[in-house]
């Protein structure tokens, strides 16, 4: 599909209160994030999402050439290919326990690995969310100069979905599949000792090395932490003005992150009130056509119409919750553990190689992040036309197929 394709809206559809909201992600025509979506409150801090990094050096062709999202996507796919991966981790199954004091969900952990110090190339494991809890504070513990990515929170938001609902286990089991293989393309996470037990202990091994006593790694990563929480607010001079340019940089960036979270939000909330109501919309047509005899083929066509506009709704609001909601929130918890890394700068030379190693994952962190955004919403871009491509093709052929009747009829009638 070209991009230069028309995007129409699809007819029927009331007007968006305010005319704001639920044309963000579909208003995205470049790879990055359009300067219309991140001047929400301030321009000057645009560079966010895309320092280091501009159009001219990522699209190095034509600009008479029209490109669309397909063709982008797949560019920097070939750009940023990673290396071949010698470890894969699916989260899936999930599955019910209730006891006399609880009720949890666990989920099947498999990992197929060609690494010679698993003792086997594939595994299988059930792990409830207190064991991702358990891991993430290991590596917390271990690595505290690192960017541990971060889980789905315990509790979901009140108002949003029902706990241990079907869409609240599927969204917690995909944001768990994204940490555990977040970690695993780490270049040092991914052979972290605790990872690798979460990943092959049985339930009972697993429950037995969480009652062990911290290690040497645990052991010094209080230690930095707790040099870090001694100096917390004191005015230690010469601070690495890396670790200040860092902050200013997550201070708008969570600004920013959070504004398109929430605005991600209210769209999916008008298409799904849109949704249901052109549910109802295409039927009444149909009982409307059982009595005006005369244009009843024409109500039906409607009807049919209306139905097949719906289900494209459907796939649409699906695009927008299977792909871009979690990827935003994703970076919404992010921006949070983020906020935090000053505490490591303040450190100075006492921990310069940690220093070193907080820098190295800062600029892969936002080199991820800048591929997760360019490929997200033009996803979303790519989504949106196709959508209403959909929608006008269908509208379209039912008004030629209502002229070629209407011209039937009118030749008809010059008989003689």
């Amino acid at each position: 599909m070209a991009a230069e394709g028309r995007v129409l809206a699809p007819p029927l559809r009331p007007p968006s209160p305010g005319g704001g909201g639920a044309a963000v992600p579909g208003a995205v025509p470049e790879p990055l994030l359009a300067a219309e979506v991140l001047a929400l409150d301030d321009e000057e801090d645009l560079e966010v999402f895309s320092k280091d990094t501009s159009l001219a050096e990522v699209n190095s062709f034509s600009s008479s050439v029209p490109i669309s999202p397909s063709s982008m996507i797949n560019q920097y796919k070939l750009e940023d290919e990673p290396e071949l991966r010698d470890l894969f981790i699916t989260v899936d199954d999930p599955e019910s326990h209730i006891t006399a004091i609880e009720t949890f969900i666990t989920y099947r952990v498999v990992t197929k690995t060609s690494r010679g110090e698993f003792d086997s190339s594939e595994y299988e494991v059930r792990r409830r969310y207190q064991d991702f809890l358990w891991l993430k504070s290991k590596l917390e513990e271990a690595h505290p100069t690192l960017i541990i990515p971060p889980l789905p929170e315990k509790f979901i938001m009140k108002g949003m979905v029902e706990r241990f609902s079907d869409e609240f286990i599927e969204t917690r089991r995909k944001a768990l599949h994204k940490f555990l293989n977040r970690i695993a393309d780490h270049p040092t996470l991914t052979f972290n000792e605790d990872f690798k037990i979460f990943l092959t202990a049985q339930a009972w091994e697993l429950s037995s090395h969480k009652k062990q006593g911290p290690g040497l790694l645990s052991r010094m990563g209080q230690t930095v932490r707790a040099v870090a929480s001694s100096v917390r607010g004191g005015g230690v001079k010469n601070r690495p003005e890396m670790f200040t340019e860092m902050n200013s940089y997550m201070e708008a960036f969570s600004q920013k992150i959070n504004v398109l979270d929430k605005i991600a939000h209210r769209i999916y909330k008008e298409e799904r009130e849109y949704f249901n109501e052109m549910k109802e919309y295409g039927p009444i047509h149909t009982l409307w056509s059982a009595s005006e005899e005369d244009i009843a083929e024409s109500l039906k066509g409607v009807a049919s119409c209306i139905d097949k506009c719906c289900k494209a709704t459907e796939k649409k609001m699906a695009g927008l919750s299977e792909n871009l909601l979690p990827i935003l929130h994703e970076y919404v918890l992010y921006s949070e553990i983020l906020m935090f890394s000053e505490e490591i700068g303040k450190l100075e030379d006492k921990v310069e190689c940690a220093n070193n190693a907080l820098k190295a994952d800062w600029d892969r962190w936002k080199q991820n992040m800048q591929f997760d955004m360019r490929s997200t919403f033009t996803n979303v871009a790519e989504n949106n036309l196709r959508y209403y491509e959909e929608c006008l093709a269908t509208w379209e052929s039912f008004l030629a197929s209502q002229r070629v009747e209407l011209h039937m009829e009118e030749d008809s009638e010059d008989r003689p």
